[in-house]
């Protein structure tokens, strides 16, 4: 019980020790996404507008893939999942005395499985983040359309919900 607290102690000051960034528009932001994929999102400012984006975990619903004989066979496996895009900024679209940039990108994905063939595809994004002025942390809602140009070619839709805290 004693290692606990004292491990809970260091993880504590650590947070306070840690250099967060003052504004969200620098730095190196890392948290979690739920919806399609599930898991670790990563943002990486380049400038006061444009970001690049990075998603991995993993993805549960199901997907179509047609093969050259034209026949189409549905996946219903979770899968790896990573996706990274290259994001713009509008902070003006919306009047607001806080910060709700829409972002918009495009980037590319790739999708793996045990019994399911590597899926590659071209990926674009929508969405919108929370941006609070007095703490380190973007809260944001996207949508994406996906191309899978490989093994087969096919439309999905992916969406996610989630959070990450910036440090400098």
């Amino acid at each position: 019980m004693l290692r606990y607290r004292f491990l809970s102690v260091v993880a504590l000051v650590s947070l306070f020790l840690v250099n967060v960034a003052p504004a969200q528009t620098t730095g190196v932001g890392i948290g979690l996404i739920a919806g399609e994929p599930t898991g670790i999102s990563a943002k990486f400012w380049t400038s006061n507008q444009n970001a690049l984006d990075f998603g991995m975990g993993w993805s549960n619903s199901g997907s179509w893939m047609r093969f050259g004989n034209g026949y189409a066979y549905y996946y219903d496996q979770s899968r790896f999942d990573f996706h990274a895009d290259y994001l713009w900024h509008n902070f003006h679209a919306i009047r607001s005395k806080e910060n709700f940039p829409l972002y918009y990108g495009l980037g590319f994905t790739l999708e793996s499985g045990n019994t399911i063939p590597t899926a590659f595809g071209l990926r674009g994004v929508g969405g919108i983040e929370w941006i609070p002025r007095s703490v380190p942390l973007d809260i944001f809602f996207e949508l994406a359309p996906v191309f899978y140009a490989a093994p087969s070619s096919e439309l999905t839709f992916e969406a996610g919900i989630g959070a990450r805290f910036f440090f400098r």
